[in-house]
């Protein structure tokens, strides 16, 4: 009997494959990078082309690292990059423009117009969403509107529209599966998370024909076989989640009141609300956390745009640093007596402002600033941001019992344990790293490996979450409240900038 199961986690800067054995170790891991494409200011797009051949070769190099046959794999789960939209053609399979990445900001004045013709409480009653760049169903209809033909085409049903999932899906079974699970489906601005289906109301607001979309299905499901060429013999695909979700799963969130953050390009925390979706009070979304034999396990999250980017930025944009791992111990050089805060805008603000158009600032410079307080800076402003989610969650939902939570990570950003502590020190609460950091791949793995029969229910899969090191607040409360006033101040400064160009 087959005991691996191969995980695909195709994010936004890179693709990759990791095979995990029936006791959720890693037998091994293969990763691509791929280019990104920044066509003007504040659009962000990929290659779906270039999505695939990473995608493909991950899994290729990963399963003959562990040394496996397909008969071997006993199922592959899928988790990607959430709103990244790709329309393409039914019959080709070519898609007919580039990717447009989650971080895209290009439909804003789409977005505004909506906003103004008063679509934004139905919207937010039926998908728990707010009206934004940022979601899948603006993006969809631009790619409609600004492709010759493309419109009239989709009405046709020769157009074919779907997140990242939905797309390998389609090129793995070679054209025979058009279909994504439940908590992707949560984050196009066209399902209602109530209903599980997709809502003919907001496809005529948002002008996307239903021709295109895709089934909707559990998180953990049948969703076809690969074709027998791609790795030498069919495998079945059996777990589909976005990647925010995949790391609630990956992290053993399945209580209500567990929380999870995610520490990659961006930064998603996502607070487990049980089988009652909680409308917020305060800018977070409220979304589909995992679905399972049909019934639907909701969250309320909160995305903030800019994190391990804001590292890349010091790498790529600013050359203080030659890779991440820099970051930590030139932070620990800085000078203790400057208070520099840097507002990581470079794409507009998350939750829980939402606001696309500000663009990032740097203040508290003094002659004095320099690569060591910019790293603290960037660093920080990960915790501050996160502290900001932390705050609405528990305005949000009283339940959330601050004394006694404590805070699950994974991610990129989570090795710095200089960033960890700073965490921990800002939220004033307990920080857990696991023992296995690929919690976004385990959640892809363990939805196919449930389905296939490798794992165990989620209770008895909880049992094997494992903690690492778990960082405890020493931060005085004068100081954290200091910071946190200067941090407040700030944002209040980027947000004020962007008034004052309205005006």
């Amino acid at each position: 009997m087959a005991t691996h199961v191969l995980a695909i986690d195709q994010g936004t800067t890179s693709s990759r494959a990791i095979v995990f054995r029936g006791d959720i170790s890693i037998a091994a891991l293969a990763q691509q990078e791929f280019p990104q494409h920044f066509p003007a200011s504040g659009w962000v797009e990929h290659e779906p082309e270039d999505i695939w051949t990473s995608t493909v070769a991950t899994c290729r190099e990963a399963m003959k690292k562990a040394a496996l046959a397909p008969k071997d794999i006993a199922a592959i789960g899928i988790t990607n990059q959430r709103e990244t939209t790709v329309v393409w053609d039914r019959v080709t399979g070519k898609a007919v423009h580039r990717a447009i990445v989650w971080q895209d900001r290009r439909t804003a004045d789409t977005c505004a117009r909506l906003k103004a013709e008063g679509h934004e409480p139905a919207i937010a009653a039926k998908t728990g969403l707010i009206i934004d760049p940022y979601f899948s169903g603006t993006k969809a209809a631009w790619i409609l509107d600004h492709v010759p033909g493309a419109r009239e085409r989709a009405m046709r049903g020769e157009l074919m529209f779907g997140t990242v999932d939905c797309y390998l899906l389609w090129r793995l079974t070679g054209g025979k599966g058009h279909a994504t699970d439940a908590t992707n489906a949560s984050r196009t601005l066209l399902f209602n998370i109530h209903t599980g289906q997709w809502d003919d109301e907001l496809l005529d607001i948002l002008r996307v024909p239903r021709a295109m979309l895709p089934e909707v299905k559990d998180s953990s499901a049948q969703f076809g076989d690969s074709v027998a060429e791609l790795f030498g013999a069919p495998i079945s695909i059996r777990g589909i989640a976005g990647d925010q979700q995949a790391a609630v799963v990956g992290q053993a969130c399945f209580a209500p009141g567990m929380i999870k953050s995610t520490y990659g390009t961006g930064c998603f925390a996502l607070l487990n609300t049980g089988a009652t979706p909680v409308a917020s009070k305060n800018k977070l979304l409220t979304t589909i956390a995992y679905q399972l034999n049909g019934q639907r396990t909701y969250a309320l999250e909160g995305s903030i745009f800019v994190a391990g980017s804001a590292v890349q930025w010091l790498r790529d944009g600013l050359g203080l640093i030659r890779q991440a791992s820099e970051t930590g111990p030139l932070a620990d050089r800085s000078d203790a007596t400057q208070s520099v805060y840097l507002v990581p805008a470079f794409v507009g603000m998350g939750a829980p402002y939402w606001n696309p158009n500000v663009r990032g600032a740097l203040f508290g410079l003094t002659r004095n600033t320099g690569p060591a307080e910019l790293a603290h800076a960037a660093l920080e402003s990960v915790c501050y941001q996160t502290y900001d989610l932390w705050a609405a969650m528990r305005a949000d939902w009283p339940d959330a019992d601050a004394a006694h939570t404590v805070l699950r990570v994974d991610g990129g950003m989570t090795a710095s344990d200089w960033t960890m502590q700073r965490l921990a020190d800002l939220l004033d609460a307990p920080v857990d790293r696991p023992v296995i950091q690929e919690t976004t791949a385990l959640g892809a793995a363990y939805l196919a490996g449930l389905s296939a029969g490798v794992f165990p229910e989620p209770s008895k899969f909880a049992d094997n979450w494992r903690l690492e090191r778990r960082f405890k607040p020493a931060m005085s409360a004068a100081t954290r409240t200091r910071k946190l006033k200067g941090w407040a101040a700030a944002v209040r400064g980027v947000l004020a900038s962007d008034e004052s160009e309205a005006q």
